[in-house]
């Protein structure tokens, strides 16, 4: 089945804005009745320093719940939508911490991935989304 990327899209920000592993699980299971694959990781740090930490974590989660393959392009589909998403938030969190989950989601050839963040100083934070989309054939 050929997935339209809004539905992707609303399923990868879904996963990232999960508040449990059970909520994940659950919600995961919902998304492969509709052929969805989906996907969820933790991050934090210092905004600057984790980007390529969180780049990594989504590859290797997409990777874990086969969302992609062990491929240069697949791999590097969900790097680029993850840098993507991060693109977004990183003005506002120059300097600061930024912690939060990634969500990632697949159907067909529409691989989106969602960063739900609090970006801040310890109590003093904001909220952040990022959102990016790639196809892969």
């Amino acid at each position: 089945m050929i997935g339209s990327s809004k539905e992707v899209a609303r399923a990868a920000l879904e996963m990232a804005m999960t508040n449990s592993r059970e909520e994940e699980r659950l919600y995961k299971e919902r998304l492969r009745a509709e052929e969805i694959w989906a996907a969820a990781v933790d991050f934090g740090g210092e905004t600057v320093q984790t980007v390529k930490t969180i780049i990594e974590r989504a590859v290797v989660a997409g990777k874990r719940e086969f969302l992609i393959a062990d491929t240069h392009a697949e791999e590097g589909a969900v790097a680029g939508a993850t840098h993507e998403a991060l693109l977004q938030i990183i003005p506002k969190a120059i300097g600061l911490n930024i912690g939060g989950k990634i969500g990632l989601a697949r159907r067909g050839e529409h691989v989106s991935v969602a960063v739900f963040c609090t970006v801040g100083l310890l109590h003093l934070n904001e909220v952040a989304v990022g959102l990016g989309h790639r196809a892969i054939k």
